[in-house]
Formats: C-alpha cells, structure tokens, sequence
C-alpha cells in the first residue's frame, strides 16, 4: 500500500489506517493481535487509538486499547518500528470522571500527564501522532449542531495547549501533533500561533467524515487545504448505519443486530448516529448502493477515498473478517456519474449525523 504525507510533519501513512476504539470491549486481546497482525500483513503502516478507549467509555476499560497494543509491540519484537502510532489525550472530561481524577481544567500539565501515561501504556518511547481529542473551549461537538456564545466558561488558551504540545516534541517523546473534533476557528488559531511563535506545528485534524456527515465540507476543507493540514476521517462507515446492517432491523429492538454497536449500547443510540434521520439516510444511500451493484460498504469507503480532503480513512473492526472486506471494499473506484448521484442525494438529505 502506497503512503501519503501528514501536512508537513514529514511523516508517511498509508490511507488506510486502522482504528482500535473497540479493542477491550467488543473485541477481546487476542482477536484484537489478530486483527493487528493481519492490518500489518496488508500493508496499512497506520494505527490509530486513544487514552479513553475503549468505547463506549467506562471507568473498568479506561486505558484498555492503549494497553492491549503495548502487549501487542511486546510480544513483536521490531514491529513497533513499522508503523506510526497515533493516540489521543482526551479533554476535559465529558461525563468522565475516571479520566485524571476528573480535572476539568486540561492545563498544560494534563496534557503532559497524559502522554506520559499513554507512552506507558504503549510500551513505547514515542508517540508518532499526539493528539488532543476534543477541544477545551465551548464550541459545537459530537451531535452538537449550534454554537452558543452563552455557554462559554473559562479555558485554557490555545496558546497554552499548544505550548504543552510543544515541550512534548522537543523532549522527543512525540514526533507530530494534530487536533481531533475541532473547528476551522481553532485549526487556524492553532497553526496561527505556532507559526507566530516557532512551536510545533499542526499536522492534521481527526473529524468524522462519511456519506451521513459531511461538515468537514462546511469550511474546514477549505481551512485544511490552504493550512496544509491532513484530515484523518474516523466514522467512515457512519457506525456501521453504511454497511446495511441496520437496514432491515433498525437500531433497537428484537431485529436489530444485537452484537452491532448502535443496537448493543444505549449511550450510541441517544448519540447522533442513533437518530432516525441518520438511519433513513443511510437506508437511501445503501439502495443506492445496491441499484449500482456495489455493496453498501464499497459505497461508503470508496466515497472517502475519492474525497482530496481526506489524507487516511480510519476503519473500525471486530473481526479479521471484517477488515478484509472493508481493505478490499476501499479499493473500489466511483465514477463520475456515481459521485454526482451522491451529492444530489447530499443536497436532499443534509448531514444527518452532524
């Protein structure tokens, strides 16, 4: 698999990267190795998880996939050496209280703090891609679709963070920064004051992206593009609402594939990915898929992979299984004809998922 650089840290990744969110709770320690080693064998160079994980966040599987990896470099001698590692320090807790104690300042020594667990748990002297998951400040997130000036509260300045990032980079314990669930406003101020101030520089921003979620395309392209600034596109599958899972079942009740995340827990159902819109829009886009003798799966990635805004997918799996079948659905080429279908299906439907 070929690579592709990440805005202008220097480093390489394959377009492909695989996402471990599910490693300790759907998916146990040695199907997560599995899944590991077979990602490698295909070629993806790029591993993708957070402090918080697994998901859905609880208390007893904080820090679980960071550890189930760290076991995974040591019981693999030189793997580690083959590809990029990327985490994430989560921000002020939300609804987290397991997270440092539950402090909800996200100073600069929160920051710091975080990586040094996260390199322990890793097991690992460097983090390829430190990044922050979720702003500090106020601002529309995770479903939220308005900003709202009146819920602003104190916060660590960007600046601050930024700093903190900084020290972690010259101290070598970190090679490349990047943002995750952030806005044009703040991939802008981030990159504004490292270049004001000669601090590490911004390589990417990880937001959602696929069929049921296009807001990346509401600015944030344009901001990234002239930024030089790579977009890591998780949710790629919409939380499997792509796939055509959910198609027949729905998302809840005795239909719904219960093993499947949005049936399985409640906290993705009460979530933007459990609203009926998203799932409506999904059942249109997936008998589109149909109509063009793809499955629903080709559909969704291979509409990421045509995307210039995005530099990597992220795939999510549970199985080996399921990352053959999503590797070779990603090699699927759309024509011409077929993105123009779904940008008209785009203006009909919106952002469902935002």
């Amino acid at each position: 698999m070929h690579t592709v650089p990440l805005g202008r840290s220097g480093l390489h990744v394959t377009p492909l990267c695989l996402g471990t969110m599910t490693f300790g709770e759907q998916v146990d320690s040695a199907t997560a190795h599995a899944i590991l080693d077979r990602s490698l064998a295909l070629g993806i160079n790029f591993i993708d998880t957070a402090e918080m994980y697994a998901v859905p966040a609880r208390a007893e599987t904080y820090g679980a996939t960071e550890t189930i990896l760290g076991d995974w470099f040591a019981a693999r001698p030189g793997v580690r050496q083959r590809v990029l590692l990327a985490t994430k320090a989560a921000g002020p807790p939300r609804g987290m209280p397991w997270i440092r104690h539950g402090r909800a300042e996200f100073k600069a020594s929160d920051i710091v703090e975080s990586c040094e667990m996260s390199l322990k748990r890793l097991r690992t002297d460097v983090i390829d891609l430190y990044q922050l998951h979720w702003p500090a400040r106020n601002l529309p997130a995770f479903g939220a679709r308005y900003f709202d000036p009146a819920q602003d509260k104190p916060a660590p300045a960007i600046e601050e963070q930024l700093r903190a990032l900084d020290s972690l980079v010259r101290s070598g314990k970190v090679r490349a920064i990047g943002l995750s669930n952030e806005t044009p406003y703040g991939v802008h101020e981030f990159v504004r004051l490292a270049e004001a101030h000669g601090l590490a520089r911004v390589a990417s921003v990880q937001n959602a992206y696929c069929l049921i979620n296009r807001s990346v395309e509401h600015a944030l392209d344009e901001t990234l593009h002239r930024l030089d600034v790579g977009l890591l596109a998780y949710s790629p599958l919409g939380f499997g609402l792509l796939t055509g899972k959910y198609d027949t079942g729905g998302t809840s009740g005795p239909a719904a594939p219960g093993e499947a995340r949005i049936a399985r827990y409640a906290s993705v159902r009460s979530g933007r990915w459990g609203r009926e819109a998203a799932l409506a829009a999904a059942r249109r886009y997936n008998a589109l898929a149909r109509e063009l003798g793809l499955t629903p799966t080709q559909l969704a990635l291979a509409f990421c992979r045509s995307k210039w805004q995005v530099t990597s997918t992220i795939l999510g799996v549970t199985s080996v299984a399921q990352l053959e079948e999503d590797v070779a659905a990603f090699a699927t080429e759309l024509s011409p004809d077929i993105l123009a279908a779904l940008d008209a299906l785009h203006l009909e439907l919106g952002d469902p998922a935002l």
